[in-house]
This record gives structure tokens, C-alpha cells and sequence, in this order.
């Protein structure tokens, strides 16, 4: 892991829970364009673009790595970070199914894969990492527009859509219990995005969507409490 030098003790820092590739890469590819300090972390051993990353900007990228679908992983990880805070913690985490495979359909075992790495693991980092976030600082997780329960009006993609929604509200429950911490706090619905997850038949780009992520994470500095939003800044209805 890289050592954090005296020179960006000043920098705003993040810590980016699922950033070896995808949308978690991205976001940190553009808070370095905006002269933060980067956490990233990456499951198993294997190089990662993340690792690129991190050699073209010496110093400034750090790497940590943890599974958050396994919670000694999680514990391992809030011991390795002592002493160190955060002005934007952010969860990165997602798998999909297929998405015509209705409730009746999905078996047991699929169901409870989506959900415990959709809704359990993230909401877990969050319970292991809230204290390493600065005064004020902005907590995040990614959820999706599909999450939202007033939105959905054709079904399909009901495991993946449940599972946001379930996100949802555990972070809806998250944010009562620490309202008083004054903490900004946001679920990102980032867009239907041309990724591995996303597929190729998405309308959005890395490049139309994680730029303007980040400036709406940025933007609400300052504004405690949760808010539900997506990559433009709107407001998702529940």
C-alpha cells in the first residue's frame, strides 16, 4: 500500500469500497483530476486498472483490499485503516441476474446472492466504516434509478430492482439513527451505463455519468441528512 506523504495531509481524501474497475474506477480516476486523494479498494490479489492508476500518479492513489461479502474481510479492513479519516466514504457494489427472471422464478441461492452483495455488505461497510468519515463529511453508496418503488412501472429486473430498494431502506434506516452526526449523505443512481454490468445497450457513457457523480457528491457538502439522487443532481422518488 502506498504511504500517504506529509504534502497531502491537506488534500480532501475518499475511500472508494469497490474500485478495481468499472464505475468504482472511474470515480476515481475523476477525483484525482480534481486533486483529491484517493482509497480505492480491490477484491483478491490480481492486478486491477486500479493498480495502473495508481502508477501514473505515484503517491497519490492508495490500495487496500477487502470482499465485502465476507464481514471478517470488512473487520480486517476498519483495523487497517486506525487513525486514518475520510472526507467521502463511497460504496461501490453491484451484481445483476437475469432480468427476466421474475421472484416466482429466481431459486434460493441467486436471491440471496444479489441481495447480500446489493443491500447486507454495503450497508455493513458503512456500519464498520461511519467512523472513520471526517466532520462532515459525505457518505455515499450506489444505488440505482431501479431502486426507486414510485418509478417502477414495467417490472422486469425485479430481483435486482428489490435489491436496491432494499439498500434503500436500510440506508434510509441508517441515516435516522445518525441524523444528529449531520453527516451529508446520498444514494446514487448513476444512470443506465454502458459498463460490464450495464451492457451494451446502454444510453450513457463512463464519461456522461461520472463526472457529473461526483460533481453531485461534491455538491452536497454542507447539506446534512440523505437525499436520494441521480447523476444530474435530480431527486429519485422513493
Amino acid at each position: 500500500m502506498t504511504t500517504t506523504t506529509p504534502t497531502q495531509s491537506a488534500q480532501k481524501t475518499a475511500l472508494l469500497i469497490g474500485a478495481s474497475r468499472g464505475l468504482g474506477y472511474a470515480m476515481a480516476e475523476e477525483l484525482l483530476k480534481r486533486a483529491w486523494h484517493v482509497m480505492g479498494t480491490v477484491r483478491g490479489s490480481a492486478q486491477t486498472p486500479l493498480h495502473a492508476l495508481a502508477q501514473r500518479h505515484p503517491g497519490r492513489v492508495d490500495i487496500e483490499h477487502v470482499d465485502i461479502t465476507m464481514p471478517d474481510h470488512i473487520a480486517a479492513l476498519r483495523s487497517r485503516l486506525d487513525g486514518r479519516t475520510f472526507d467521502l466514504l463511497f460504496v461501490n457494489a453491484g451484481v445483476t441476474n437475469n432480468q427476466s427472471e421474475t421472484i416466482g422464478e429466481v431459486s434460493t441461492e441467486e436471491f440471496t446472492r444479489v441481495m447480500v452483495t446489493n443491500a447486507l455488505s454495503p450497508m455493513r461497510v458503512l456500519e464498520a466504516l461511519y467512523d472513520r468519515v471526517a466532520d462532515g463529511g459525505t457518505i455515499g453508496v450506489m444505488s440505482s434509478g431501479q431502486g426507486s418503488v414510485a418509478n417502477n412501472t414495467n417490472g422486469m429486473r425485479e430481483v435486482y430492482r428489490g435489491s436496491k430498494a432494499a439498500l434503500n431502506m436500510f440506508m434510509r434506516s441508517f441515516a435516522a439513527r445518525h441524523g444528529a452526526d449531520r453527516h451529508p449523505m446520498v444514494l446514487m443512481a448513476p444512470g443506465w451505463v454502458r459498463t460490464d454490468m450495464g451492457g451494451s445497450d446502454a444510453p450513457l457513457t463512463i464519461e456522461d455519468s461520472i463526472p457529473n457523480v461526483v460533481n453531485t457528491l461534491l455538491a452536497v457538502h454542507g447539506n446534512p441528512g440523505l437525499q436520494y439522487l441521480d447523476y444530474l443532481g435530480r431527486t429519485v422518488p422513493w
